[in-house]
């Protein structure tokens, strides 16, 4: 009986030692009150400034197209870094693997996004005044 029990004790120190990959310096890094509440307000920040940007319109369109990317941008950041906890330490570089890999599949989902605006007009069919009277 008292070889199962140390197996167990033995077993269990091992993982007591951070193979789980709870470290007791990650503790800061899972976030508080205040960083949740400062992601938070900065979240909401830059998704009321681009509203106001567009329903406002105090720019130019291609220049409230450019800020509100910029502004999603830095939403994306501060997602990141205050609700997904991701930094350059993180996880054994797996993190900024993700960063990456999103990085990229952001840059693929906006320039797609941008050229099938771009060219949606010039591929539509154009309207006609004259055959729109015959109707």
């Amino acid at each position: 009986m008292t070889d199962t029990s140390s197996h167990v004790h033995a077993h269990a120190d091992s993982h007591g030692k951070g193979d789980d990959g709870h470290h007791e310096g990650d503790a800061q890094s899972h976030g508080s009150f205040k960083g949740y509440m400062t992601g938070f307000v900065l979240a909401v920040i830059l998704t009321a400034i681009p509203f106001w940007l567009v329903m406002a319109g105090p720019f130019a369109q291609q220049t409230t197209a450019l800020m509100v990317m910029g502004f999603a941008v830095a939403q994306i950041v501060v997602h990141m870094i205050y609700f997904l906890h991701m930094d350059t330490k993180s996880e054994g570089g797996w993190t900024m693997m993700a960063l990456i890999f999103t990085v990229l599949l952001v840059a693929i989902a906006i320039s797609g996004s941008l050229w099938v605006m771009f060219h949606l007009n010039t591929n539509m069919m154009p309207m006609n005044p004259a055959a729109m009277d015959s109707m």
